[in-house]
């Protein structure tokens, strides 16, 4: 009898309860800050009034000018972007720097001018929820590793996780698809493991796939090529020409630019001009008929000088010119988040993290469970819980 458990089913078995015990906790944090994180942007939108104004029916100020507020506001960090957003919308200057880390925004009336909020994004509840999603609350360097390596075991514990739900027969078939909710509360928690686990099976798949994409190089440049991409994933700023160099020039450029991207896409719901670091970095803007999602964002690069436009040979260039892989690369995030349905796939990744979020402690009390019937088992033959038979009285003699 022995040997017979000892099959394939039977090993894989074992090395998914082990890896569970094992990574449990942090596909718990994992699961719940993704479930809190999903209506973010909703809820933000809701508590934080300052992120609207009032539209009117009057040209917005130029960049140069929100430049020029934006250095009066933080002088001492540096700017990273001008975004306009659509009617009824403040519009943004975020401050950003990895070295030291800090990432500030500015909300400004895009018409008067007036700061409206100065807000520290590295502080705040939703950042501290992904700063767990991210790091399990760790130093970086220690924690996007240990994050990264989980989601990798939480993928091969979801295809394994089939095959162990995978019925022997089909007298089998119906209970792997349905709760018993009359059992007793150990097999309540066995189904709701196995069948609430298979039907969100999928959602997790996407979820470990999208979330290994930031997790590992190898990773992200494996599903790039599989799906056909031939272009670099680093990030390579090209560089202006430098001959005709002028100081005063960046105002008038930006300006420029900007009215003439404005209007070649009247239906942009975000611009986002960003500002050169250096005398011969490029002036980038990217531009979004989305406000919702980011993998439509067109990314173009000008001679800050000439307003030349610069080709790039990276994923995050112009969408007229990204293949199949580059939008499926750039749609990560939006997959990740379920942004890229809409409302609905937002509905679905919420849900789905929380049923994610149930595995680790339905399956350890089917541990724990299975753990005390075995140790019942090895009890000597007397000392064993044997239930008493029931006890009926004799009927009355008339």
């Amino acid at each position: 009898m022995k040997d017979k458990k000892r099959t394939v089913k039977y090993w894989i078995g074992r090395i998914h309860l082990w890896l569970g015990l094992t990574t449990g906790s942090i596909v718990f944090v994992l699961a719940i800050t993704g479930c809190i994180y999903a209506f973010q942007a909703e809820i933000q939108n809701i508590l934080q009034p300052y992120r609207f104004v009032l539209a009117e029916d009057k040209q917005t100020l130029s960049p140069a000018h929100f430049k020029e507020i934006g250095e009066k506001t933080l002088p001492d960090k540096h700017m990273h972007a001008i975004v306009y957003g659509r009617p009824g919308k403040a519009v943004q200057i975020t401050y950003y720097n990895a070295d030291p880390e800090y990432y500030y925004i500015v909300y400004l009336n895009p018409y008067s001018g007036e700061v409206l909020k100065v807000s520290n994004e590295n502080a705040g509840f939703f950042r501290f929820i992904l700063d767990g999603h991210f790091y399990l609350w760790l130093p970086h360097e220690i924690g996007q590793p240990i994050i990264a390596s989980a989601t990798l075991i939480f993928l091969f514990m979801t295809i394994s996780g089939i095959v162990l739900w995978w019925p022997k027969n089909k007298n089998a078939t119906k209970q792997r698809f349905t709760i018993k909710w009359s059992a007793k509360w150990r097999r309540k928690n066995y189904d709701l493991h196995n069948v609430l686990g298979f039907y969100c099976t999928w959602i997790a798949l996407i979820l470990a796939v999208t979330g290994l994409v930031w997790g590992f190089t190898w990773f992200a440049e494996g599903v790039y090529k599989i799906t056909g991409g031939e272009k670099s994933m680093v990030y390579e700023e090209p560089l202006s020409d430098t001959t005709n160099a002028n100081k005063g020039i960046l105002a008038l450029s930006m300006n420029k630019l900007y009215e003439t991207i404005r209007r070649d896409n009247p239906k942009a719901e975000v611009i986002e001009v960003h500002i050169p670091m250096e005398s011969s970095s490029a002036l980038e803007v990217s531009v979004n008929p989305d406000d919702e999602t980011y993998w439509s964002t067109d990314y173009r690069f000008f001679d800050q000088y000439s307003l030349k436009e610069l080709e790039v040979n990276h994923v995050y260039g112009k969408l007229a010119n990204a293949s199949v892989a580059d939008k499926l690369f750039r749609m990560n995030y939006d997959i990740h988040t379920g942004a890229v349905m809409g409302l609905p796939g937002k509905f679905l990744a919420f849900f789905g993290s929380l049923v994610i979020a149930t595995l680790p402690i339905t399956g350890f009390y089917i541990w724990l469970g299975r753990r005390h019937k075995d140790r019942l088992k090895n009890l000597p033959t007397d000392k064993k819980l044997v239930k008493k038979p029931r006890q009926v009285s004799a009927p009355a003699v008339p």
